[in-house]
């Protein structure tokens, strides 16, 4: 077969034809491979500009790399080896994949496999004649081993055509500067001894495979200071994009179909508060009372992930008995820290708990029936309606019947000694029993599959870790069966949300414009100065929990506050009544067939936001960031050469009586304006300069308020907006 521009491929050999009827490639799959092999073919590759199978997060890269490996395989290459994460477990994990996929070719004694820590002391020339996989995982000593083999055990090998597939690749490739953490610093180190081998090597190509490229895609090709604000993905030397599966879930479900009202994603997601996580990081037990666990507010978040776990896992399992399908296991992580005093300690409260919940079972304690039955309501919100859902008395007698035969295994997953112990033959996460609720350290967060997740409880401080790495621990993305959908749900603190919530915007435009070519495959990086100035940014600075994704009618507005006393509010509200009055005496342009619209200088706007903000009480983790909304607002207004040019569009709406927080889902409401209406008419408005939404709500105390009118200001992004990436809260230093 042969596809235009590059090198024609042979599709009929030992080992790709295997392949395609054991995993059932699509088109499109089959295609990517071809096209990663034959630029593998035609183009020189490095460490430095590798060739890229770019796909999301727990999207089926495996299976890709695989296919491009065997066809490989078929088509000149005769060694592969496969670097991992720094993980026992995903070594493992990969090892056994590779051998179950390739299982004919190695009984026929035309491809070996080694794990380089387990291969055997001298291999003879029959051996060294077949195809050869070696896996290991980025660690130095590993690599040192690598390049032992290479040289000194098995010269002959360097003749051979050699392909480096750099699995789950992030930080390998990149150089930074004033590096002050240690992971980096080995990877900077294992990315030179890469180097050092691959330039030995008489005839080698390299291919990373990722779902989270930013390291590379935005790391301009000269590492010094940077003088221009936009930055073109260019590092590597091609990039083929790992088709989604029809069962992939991803962010779009946790973060985007969540805002629609009454989708099973509005219900994906509870809130849980700071304190509870600080509870569960540190042995204390003059906080945590013990036999308080099944009352006590303070544990509500974890209390509810476990029931919600049980009781989801065999509502989930009714529906299969009733479908004759085979009774599914069920797993839960929970991820909060990497010490394992901590998880012993969460371990622990987690048994009491799984005590007291059989205590008040065998005492028929009314508490029991009343956690059980508000899980069940809330799944019974979220249920597709083409499943049958049983009743309550079904599910109530299930649940007691799984705490009776201890069907609940609370485990801790932090040890990389009992590797063997925690995965199934498979590689996977063993689920020993039907209900799997593991506590999690490292080892959750290098990639190993774990099957069945309906439950996820992360509390990992976003603010210290890159954008991948907070993706992947909370293991949320991946092959999900709308069903289970149907029983799962996530549970975080807001500000851990929120932050997960830009990285996934950010993640998704970042792919927009390069799949698209949109701004011609620029990433505009820019930061605001001490003194307000908009600054060109360096992407190697900034930190990715503090971000705004700036894109083509994007709406930035807050939520979650409450307005401060109805006697204050009366008082402050008569000034900005009049405010805004003035503004609109004063406009410079009125629409002539909306006169509630009109355009007014960016300064007047700024004031009045500032005066708005006087209004509001913020709860912890849902303030306002009024420095950089005001920020963005002035940099999309002077963005222009019109005369248009420092100015924005004002669309103000009256007497409205949204409540403050969502009936159907219980959480703040985060759309005042209306789709049809004003949001309509300020994206028209907005095609060069940003509009602001101003909603003059009457605050009554039935919706939550504290019964007094207060002004919500929606800002909406002009349609010219280039995709920008605003630190408006600074850059952090490495």
């Amino acid at each position: 077969m042969h596809t235009a521009g590059v090198t024609s491929l042979k599709t009929n050999g030992t080992f790709f034809p295997p392949l395609i009827q054991k995993n059932n490639y699509k088109t499109e799959e089959i295609q990517v491979m071809q096209n990663t092999v034959s630029k593998l073919l035609d183009t020189s590759t490095t460490s430095k500009k590798p060739g890229m199978l770019l796909g999301h997060i727990q999207s089926g890269k495996t299976r890709s790399f695989l296919g491009s490996m065997g066809l490989g395989f078929d088509n000149g290459f005769d060694v592969v080896i496969i670097l991992t994460k720094n993980s026992n477990a995903l070594v493992k994990q990969t090892f056994e994949r590779v051998e179950s996929e390739f299982t004919e070719c190695i009984e026929e004694d035309e491809l070996a496999i080694y794990d380089i820590m387990k291969m055997p002391v001298k291999l003879r020339k029959f051996e060294l004649k077949k195809k050869l996989v070696i896996v290991l995982k980025k660690e130095k000593k590993n690599m040192q081993r690598l390049e032992r083999l290479l040289f000194d055990m098995y010269p002959d090998l360097t003749a051979r055509k050699m392909l480096f597939i750099d699995d789950e690749a992030d930080f390998a490739s990149v150089a930074y500067d004033n590096v002050k953490d240690k992971n980096i610093i080995d990877l900077k180190v294992i990315a030179g001894q890469i180097d050092q081998i691959r330039a030995r090597l008489e005839n080698a190509a390299y291919l990373q495979v990722t779902a989270t490229p930013y390291s590379l895609y935005l790391q301009p090709d000269d590492m010094t200071t940077h003088e221009h604000k936009a930055f073109q993905p260019k590092r590597p030397a091609f990039t083929e994009l790992v088709p989604v599966h029809d069962k992939y879930v991803g962010g779009e479900m946790y973060f985007e179909k969540s805002k629609e009202e009454a989708h099973m994603a509005s219900y994906l997601y509870h809130e849980i508060q700071e304190e509870e996580l600080e509870i569960l990081r540190k042995s204390d037990k003059r906080k945590v009372k013990v036999n308080h666990l099944l009352h006590g507010e303070r544990y509500e978040g974890i209390r509810s992930a476990l029931i919600h776990f049980i009781v989801g896992s065999k509502i989930r399992n009714i529906q299969q008995q009733k479908e004759g399908e085979r009774l599914e296991k069920y797993a839960f992580i929970m991820h909060t820290i990497t010490t394992k005093a901590a998880h012993q300690w969460q371990e622990e409260v987690m048994l009491h708990m799984e005590e007291q919940l059989r205590d008040a079972m065998e005492k028929e304690d009314p508490i029991f029936d009343q956690v059980i039955r508000t899980a069940y309501q809330d799944f019974a919100r979220s249920q597709r309606k083409d499943m049958y859902f049983p009743a309550f008395d079904e599910v109530l007698s299930d649940v007691r019947d799984a705490l009776i035969e201890e069907e609940l295994l609370i485990e801790i997953v932090n040890s990389e000694q009992d590797v063997d112990h925690l995965l199934d033959k498979s590689g996977e996460l063993k689920l020993r029993t039907p209900l799997n609720f593991f506590i999690g350290g490292q080892i959750l967060d290098r990639g190993i599959t774990i099957k069945n997740l309906i439950g996820f409880y992360y509390g990992r401080n976003p603010q210290k870790f890159q954008q991948d790495t907070v993706l992947q621990h909370s293991r949320m993305y991946g092959a999900r069966p709308l069903a289970d959908m149907a029983v799962t749900r996530f549970y975080t603190t807001r500000r851990i949300y929120d932050v997960m919530e830009q990285m996934h915007e950010f993640d998704t435009e970042l792919r927009r414009a390069f799949e698209s070519g949109a701004n011609s495959g620029e990433v505009t990086f820019i930061q605001k100065d001490s003194d307000n100035t908009i600054l060109p940014c360096n992407p190697n600075k900034i930190l990715l929990s503090s971000v705004q994704m700036l894109k083509p009618g994007k709406r930035m507005l807050p939520s979650g506050f409450q307005t401060i006393a109805k006697s204050y509010l009366e008082r402050e509200m008569k000034k900005i009544d009049k405010h805004v009055a003035t503004m609109k005496q004063t406009a410079k342009a009125i629409h002539p067939k909306d006169d509630r619209c009109f355009l007014v200088e960016k300064e007047k706007v700024q004031n009045l936001l500032e005066m708005i903000y006087q209004t509001y009480v913020f709860k912890e983790g849902y303030e306002w960031d009024l420095e950089t909304f005001g920020a963005v607002m002035n940099y999309l207004s002077e963005d222009t050469d019109t005369n248009r040019k420092g100015h924005v569009w004002v669309v103000l709406r009256q007497n409205r009586n949204m409540a403050r927080i969502r009936k159907s889902t219980g959480r703040f409401e985060d759309a005042p304006d209306t789709k049809q209406d004003e949001l309509k008419i300020a994206q028209n408005l907005a095609r060069i300069i940003p509009s602001l939404i101003l909603i003059r709500q009457n605050g009554a105390e039935e919706q939550g308020w504290r019964g007094g009118a207060f002004y919500w200001p929606v800002l909406v992004t002009p349609e010219e907006t280039k995709t920008t990436v605003f630190a408006g809260k600074g850059v952090k230093e490495r």
